[in-house]
């Protein structure tokens, strides 16, 4: 049996019976955090949006001024339109988004105008203090943009491009020339893989605009059923599954009369548009091959369309978009990654300016010749760093914890996640002068992790013992919850909500261990790339090794008891350690996972893995549908039956090959849910995973 207080958290200030509502109701507390964050060129406005709380999934515009904030939109005084379009219901999927109302916007040079859809309808409000009015247009809108000087607004409606100006009058209409074809918007792996959520972007002097047309017709068409429903017609999903076709993406300059000049590029050997951008120096794009291995920056003559290479980076497994690259100075000095072995280092205009060891995140901004930045010193923590020529470099972030900003002017805007919790602080030539409110729901348990360095690799880790565990008393039972994928780190000094979700387990009877190995940002490209070819094999041998060593070091944990959850690529690791490793494995709760890779995007899963026509064998060792036959312990698998990012496609399948083997397993179907559970799913689907994992370590 798993032993547990008869009151778990009582007289510790947690209030564990009530946190899986609390998870579910605040959406995994991020309602209530203040962010999208616009600071002015002069620094003095500072625009945002929050929710009314911690449980008010409402999000409302705000704007920070003289020490003050002040609420300038408010969806529940403003009329909506028809309904949100399918293509905005795609962005928000593809951002999980997570809250309603006034999700983002966008606004002017000198954040003086902001402009938003709400129900599809656009609206605009300015920041001296007049109420919202709204704009007429062609149709339901998708990501409306002022132009930089405040007097005209693109959007799009139904695939086209539409620019008017803030009195209400159409000044252009790019429409598409086939139903499926959009302008104006990104492609489904650039949303989802390449970070890239805009199709459009205003020339600096608002007189043109570069856009991106996208033919998905190529990409295989898949159909999505609501099995809850069998009278709904089947959704139609275009879906870029590896190996097979992508959408034809091309850019264009359009000037405000209707010229259009088409931008020329090696198409066949760089189809991917990774990045693009439209600055003083004129439109910047980055290009990258179908291999990932190349990624060309180009210049773009706006009037002529052709281009010129600023830029060129290599690297035999893949090359890495870094967040916010490539950039420029007001000088034209480029600012990319530059990749050594052990450290991916700031480089302007060729030369790395950051030290071996301090590992480039992003590139927040920059402002004349300063470069804003986000950089890993160790493992656990990403802090925001400032460049400048003349003065070095310089952290902004003291107190441990994950960072990012926003700056403008003097001004930069500090958004922390602490060990304490979310906190936003406004800086002013590098100095605290104010702070923005944040409402995150209190999450009932306060997460106070043992922070590990595990085994010969050094393994960053967590351990999460109940706060009743009296040291020598029983053994417990060891649950690890990993992602242990790329992109992704979950071993950080902050309360993250799966801090939160560790801490309930543990208070459930459970030592949680959560830790990152090979393929997990923070270390430096050779050890993100260590997975190139086969993302399980490194991945469970740094579980399993982190485990030993963890049972070596605290005796009351008890190897012969152990289960893993994950979600996502999480999941598939879950999965893969009871077919793979049951010696050390002995239940799983695996949650939307991708068991046959070949299913999966093309982007994101070529990177990792190559082509799986030139590449099919690493394909074989990184699905876990080949494993049903292996099965010896519980395993409970979890879908979203509406999920279009890893279709539940993924969990029948497995589920299909498992009963054909004779392996004894449980599905649980969330009907209605995407790749993130629905509000109303969450919390019985903690208490589920609960009493499964409770029977299965039962002995």
């Amino acid at each position: 049996m798993i032993d547990k207080a008869e009151d778990p958290g009582a007289g510790n200030g947690t209030d564990v019976a009530g946190f899986p509502r609390r998870f579910a109701r605040s959406r995994r507390f991020s309602l209530g955090a203040p962010r999208g964050f616009t600071v002015s060129p002069d620094g003095r406005r500072v625009l945002f949006t929050r929710t009314g709380g911690g449980l008010d999934p409402l999000s409302r515009l705000w704007l920070y001024e003289d020490g003050r904030e002040r609420l300038l939109a408010d969806p529940t005084a403003m009329t909506g339109g028809t309904g949100i379009p399918d293509a905005e219901r795609a962005r928000r999927e593809r951002a999980r988004e997570q809250s309603a109302g006034i999700v983002s916007y966008a606004t002017d040079r000198e954040a003086r105008l902001a402009v938003f859809a709400l129900g599809g309808a656009l609206w605009a409000v300015r920041t001296d203090g007049t109420a919202p009015f709204r704009l007429p247009t062609a149709g339901p809108v998708v990501d409306p943009r002022p132009s930089p000087d405040g007097r005209h607004v693109a959007y799009v409606s139904g695939g086209a491009l539409h620019v008017v100006s803030v009195a209400g009058e159409e000044l252009l209409r790019l429409a598409p020339e086939e139903p499926e074809v959009t302008y104006g918007l990104a492609e489904y792996t650039a949303m989802e893989s390449m970070g890239r959520s805009r199709g459009h972007w205003w020339a600096p002097d608002g007189r043109a605009l570069l856009v991106a047309r996208v033919d998905p017709t190529p990409v295989p068409l898949w159909y999505l059923a609501d099995p809850a429903d069998p009278a709904k017609t089947p959704r139609p999903l275009r879906y870029p599954a590896a190996g097979t076709t992508n959408a034809d993406v091309t850019l264009s300059v359009v000037t405000l009369d209707g010229r259009r000049t088409e931008v020329s590029w090696d198409r066949a050997a760089f189809e991917y548009l990774a990045t693009a951008g439209w600055d003083a120096h004129g439109p910047l794009i980055g290009v990258q091959s179908r291999d990932q291995r190349h990624l060309r920056v180009l210049t773009v003559d706006p009037d002529t369309g052709a281009t010129g290479t600023a830029g060129e980076r290599h690297d035999p497994a893949w090359v890495e978009l870094v967040p916010g690259t490539p950039a420029r100075t007001r000088s034209g000095a480029l600012v990319e990654p530059l990749e050594s072995k052990d450290t991916r280092r700031l480089g302007i205009g060729g030369h790395p300016v950051t030290p071996e060891g301090l590992h480039l995140a992003a590139v927040l901004g920059t402002d004349g010749e300063r470069v804003l930045f986000t950089a890993w010193e160790e493992p656990t923590e990403c802090h925001v760093w400032s460049y400048e020529p003349g003065h070095g470099l310089t952290r902004l972030s003291r107190e441990p914890g994950m960072y990012t900003a926003v700056m403008g002017g003097s001004t930069v805007v500090l958004d922390g996640l602490t060990q304490d919790g979310h906190t936003v602080t406004v800086l002013r030539d590098g100095e605290p002068a104010g702070s923005i409110a944040s409402s995150v729901a209190d999450p009932l348990l306060a997460p106070r992790p043992e922070f590990l360095t595990l085994g010969e690799r050094e393994l960053p880790g967590m351990l999460f013992l109940p706060s009743w565990h009296e040291p020598g008393a029983r053994k417990l039972p060891v649950l690890l919850c990993p992602y242990a994928g790329p992109g992704v780190r979950l071993v950080v000094r902050a309360r993250a909500w799966w801090t939160c979700v560790a801490r309930w387990f543990a208070e459930q009877g459970f030592a949680v261990l959560i830790v990152d190995g090979r393929g997990t940002p923070g270390r430096g490209p050779a050890w993100e790339k260590a997975v190139r070819g086969d993302q399980l094999t490194p991945v469970l041998e740094d579980q399993a090794d982190a485990l030993r060593a963890a049972c070596e070091r605290y005796p009351d944990l008890d190897p012969g008891r152990v289960a893993i959850r994950g979600w996502s690529f999480g999941g598939t690791v879950a999965a893969a350690a009871v077919l793979r490793r049951p010696e050390v494995f002995h239940a799983a709760v695996s949650g939307a996972a991708p068991t046959d890779q070949r299913l999966y995007d093309t982007h994101w899963k070529e990177r990792f893995l190559g082509h799986p026509d030139e590449e099919p064998e690493n394909y074989a060792r990184s699905s876990t549908i080949g494993d049903a036959g292996l099965l010896r312990r519980p395993l409970l698998l979890v879908h979203g039956m509406a999920d279009d990012n890893v279709a539940v496609a993924h969990t029948l399948r497995m589920s299909a090959a498992l009963l054909a083997a004779g392996r004894p397993h449980s599905v649980l179907p969330l009907v209605g849910s995407t790749h993130m559970a629905a509000e109303r799913t969450t919390e019985n689907l903690l208490l589920f995973e609960l009493d499964f994992l409770r029977k299965a370590l039962e002995r």
